[in-house]
């Protein structure tokens, strides 16, 4: 078990270790200047989206999940993140291009840039982690399917949350966002 754990730990240190700089900080500067921001993902990687648009909330950012039933309209001035280990996930494809109609700007978080969202979307994050298609450019994992992107995704994501919020005049406290925590559970 510790050494599944310690091979686990040393994947996740290469990965993240590859992650470009300048792709995150546009991504963060991406969500600073939207009005709203949407996030999407189908299966675990919808998971994490879903993680991750929790965390915004808390940071105080206008955060709605697609598919859930108060999400209102995508318009002009909103920002769609889109989680597609592929790139190529189907109804993904179709939410980002029909944000991209209605004005809103994409950003596809992804192994794949020159995937099918990569090439209609405004910015790409690539995380050069191993998806359940295990292309020849994936690194080597003992992990199953999308396990390593997906874990990836994760840590990537509130990494930027934490230098988004880091980055805000208005930084919110530790008790803001506590404030914002779900009391229902």
């Amino acid at each position: 078990m510790k050494t599944t754990i310690e091979t686990v730990a040393s994947e996740m240190n290469t990965v993240l270790s590859q992650v470009r700089e300048d792709e995150a900080l546009m991504f963060s500067q991406k969500l600073l200047a939207a009005k709203r921001i949407f996030v999407t993902g189908e299966g675990r990687s919808g998971l994490m989206g879903k993680a991750f648009a929790m965390r915004l909330m808390h940071g105080g950012f206008n955060v709605y999940v697609i598919g859930e039933t108060i999400t209102p309209s995508i318009e002009a001035g909103d920002l769609l993140i889109a989680i597609s280990g592929s790139g190529s996930t189907g109804a993904i494809y179709q939410f980002a291009t029909k944000a991209k109609e209605a004005g809103a700007q994409v950003l596809l978080v992804t192994t794949n840039k020159e995937s099918k969202i990569g090439s209609i979307s405004d910015g790409t994050l690539v995380i050069p982690a191993a998806t359940k298609y295990r292309r020849p450019e994936e690194p080597e994992t003992i992990q199953p399917l999308g396990n390593q992107f997906d874990q990836a995704v994760h840590l990537v994501l509130d990494a930027i949350i934490i230098c988004t919020i880091q980055m805000t005049k208005d930084q919110p406290s530790f008790a803001e966002m506590t404030k914002r925590h779900a009391n229902l559970e």
